[in-house]
């Protein structure tokens, strides 16, 4: 019976808040609206796209003549392995990450892509090891359909240049072969 009369408050003290409900929400004052990711765009129209070769680099922009650019890749060599790096230009939500697909030329191929911020936009970007298999979807003479989910589907057209582009870049982290001479030392320094 003390048991009893000892949780006799903590009973009270319960029934004065309602229980969880369906409504809920409708009770409870929501002062600002939830964040989310933006809306999707449309894939954008590509039948007149093509590749062109960047004034700067080893790098190649796909795009409607005149227009802005849709799609990039580009050789990035420090003098370590090279990496091939993937712009979509599309906007995209602050520090999202996201998985870009690419169909075509026999391959389906998911690389990893984050949303960076240049200047006060954000669009899609990524990088990856020249030599990596995936990028072969790029290696064909086929189209190849490049998907960020809420970034649309970019059709690239087809053309010689991007698989031109991923092997120069793979030739760079190439082995020296017993053809090739050894490059000079850069010291005078005697090793016996």
């Amino acid at each position: 019976m003390r048991r009893t009369l000892a949780l006799l408050p903590l009973a009270l003290l319960a029934a004065c808040k309602p229980p969880a409900s369906d409504d809920y929400i409708e009770r409870a004052r929501i002062d600002e609206p939830a964040e989310g990711p933006s809306e999707p765009i449309d894939s954008p129209d590509t039948d007149d796209a093509i590749w062109a070769p960047a004034e700067e680099g080893a790098r190649l922009l796909y795009g409607n003549p005149g227009e802005h650019p849709l799609f990039a890749i580009e050789c990035l060599s420090d003098g370590s392995e090279p990496m091939l790096g993937y712009t979509r230009f599309a906007r995209a939500d602050a520090h999202a990450k996201a998985i870009l697909a690419l169909i075509g030329n026999g391959h389906v191929s998911r690389l990893n892509i984050d949303a960076v911020q240049i200047g006060d936009i954000w669009r899609w970007e990524g990088a990856i090891e020249a030599d990596d298999r995936r990028l072969d979807a790029l290696t064909g003479r086929r189209e190849v359909e490049a998907t960020v989910p809420g970034a649309g589907s970019v059709i690239l057209n087809a053309s010689a240049l991007p698989g031109e582009l991923v092997e120069r870049c793979r030739n760079l982290a190439e082995p020296l072969t017993a053809e090739q001479p050894m490059p000079a030392p850069s010291s005078p320094e005697d090793p016996a």
